[in-house]
């Protein structure tokens, strides 16, 4: 924690931070939004590097076919659904506009967000290896890597990665699913399931005492001893990035099959839970690509984790922590247990997100409960905070002249494979505060 004389000095020159300190849920929009044209050359990836992207994932896909029978019906695309949800919007009182959930909630092999970029890193590490081994060549069927001999060849090599949990599961899940020696290195807050579920899948889980970046840190090191060892860098990494930012034009495709139009008389707000940024911030590039400056992008953090609005807000990024203020870093939402956010995201796209709300983990309950009731999804306590950024902005002066022509998008982060006992508990709480709300 920084010097009591320190923390008065950002607080006069930042007031916001003294809220921040008082862990009460919060709106921040973002006086530096600049026209997309002009702010995504901040990024230093190109609509070019999605394209590749996107086309490695193609090349890709007749091996996850196989390696992953629940991604045969799809033919290897890992992809969500995106669905409306009316009996939610009417919950929330939105009487304007369209609400839906991008349900990665629901994405195979590892039910989380985290399968878009997490899987790809993975996968674009061992193109490369197999590559320079002669083992592919251009215009080959991957599905070939899915063979004994590949695996055994991958054996020879590492992947570690530092993770609050999801994240884990899909670097885990997929590396040693292809062959390679994984290692999860997990903070205190991620749960017991997630590392009950790597080890079932031959993923050695190293546990910590500690927060997020003790964890990352381990994974650094243990790379930087190991020549053979490829580090996932979940604060740092443009291949991270660049597989979450492919999701832009695949929801650009989903609702123009869904008739839903998206310009300037027709904005999108999407509303993204975030922890050390990687994910929203890369989905949040490939939105700004698809759709420009029609889309308006929103994240949401825990009200005792509000790292990545603290950094961006301050312009200290990752030289500040909310711990540094006196914020524990202690939240429900586990996924978003990060006290320190990435300096590359927030300096990539600190004039593309319009805005950033907190959110109490009560209120995550409450979100959690109220869609199981009125629309049957059950997420995870993270992957609702997306619901608490709509009221800030239908709030906000800047944003009426559209607001009954607007569609709402809400990125569900995971919650599929929480085990059934631990999900009726999440729910079971959140309806115990409902109803005491309403007493």
């Amino acid at each position: 924690m920084l010097p009591t004389s320190a923390i008065a000095a950002l607080c006069e020159k930042f007031p916001l931070i003294t809220e921040l300190m008082a862990l009460q849920p919060l709106s921040w929009f973002n006086p530096r939004i600049a026209p997309a044209a002009e702010a995504l050359h901040d990024v230093g990836l190109t609509a070019d590097d999605v394209a590749q992207a996107s086309a490695r994932l193609a090349r890709f896909a007749p091996y996850l076919a196989k390696a992953f029978p629940e991604t045969q019906a799809s033919g290897g695309v890992i992809e969500s659904p995106v669905v409306p949800l009316p009996a939610m919007q009417a919950a929330l009182g939105m009487t304007s506009g369209q609400l839906w959930l991008k349900q990665d909630s629901h994405l195979p092999i590892s039910g989380s967000i985290k399968a878009r970029g997490g899987i790809y890193e993975v996968l674009k590490h061992a193109e490369t290896l197999a590559l320079d081994a002669g083992l592919l060549k251009e215009g080959d069927d991957y599905s070939v890597l899915a063979s004994d001999a590949v695996r055994a060849f991958f054996g020879q090599y590492a992947i570690a990665v530092g993770s609050t949990g999801n994240l884990g599961l899909s670097i885990g899940i997929m590396s040693a699913r292809l062959g390679f020696r994984a290692t999860v290195h997990m903070s205190a807050d991620a749960r017991q399931w997630k590392k009950d579920k790597l080890r079932s899948h031959g993923v050695t889980v190293v546990e910590y005492a500690t927060d997020y970046s003790v964890a990352v840190e381990a994974g650094r090191r243990q790379a930087e001893n190991d020549p053979t060892c490829h580090f996932v860098d979940d604060e740092n990494s443009h291949d991270l990035f660049l597989g979450y930012a492919v999701a832009g034009q695949r929801l650009k495709a989903q609702f123009a099959a869904s008739g839903v139009a998206v310009d300037a008389a027709h904005p999108l707000f999407v509303y993204l839970p975030c922890g050390v940024g990687g994910g929203p911030g890369g989905v949040a590039f490939g939105l700004k690509l698809a759709f420009g400056d029609a889309v308006h992008c929103v994240f949401v953090e825990p009200t005792h984790s509000p790292c990545m609005l603290l950094g961006v807000h301050t312009g200290l990024h990752e030289g500040i922590s909310v711990q540094e203020i006196g914020i524990d870093n202690v939240t429900a939402a586990d996924g978003l247990a990060v006290g320190r956010p990435s300096g590359f995201v927030g300096r990539a796209m600190q004039r593309l997100i319009d805005g950033y709300a907190t959110v109490t983990d009560e209120e995550l309950y409450r979100l959690l409960a109220t869609l199981e009731q009125t629309q049957g999804w059950r997420l995870e306590p993270s992957a609702v905070a997306g619901f608490a950024g709509i009221q800030p902005v239908l709030a906000a002066p800047q944003y009426q002249q559209h607001l009954e022509t607007a569609t709402h998008l809400v990125w569900g982060t995971g919650g599929s494979m929480v085990p059934e006992q631990e999900m009726a508990a999440y729910v079971a709480r959140g309806r115990a505060l409902l109803a005491a709300g309403a007493a």
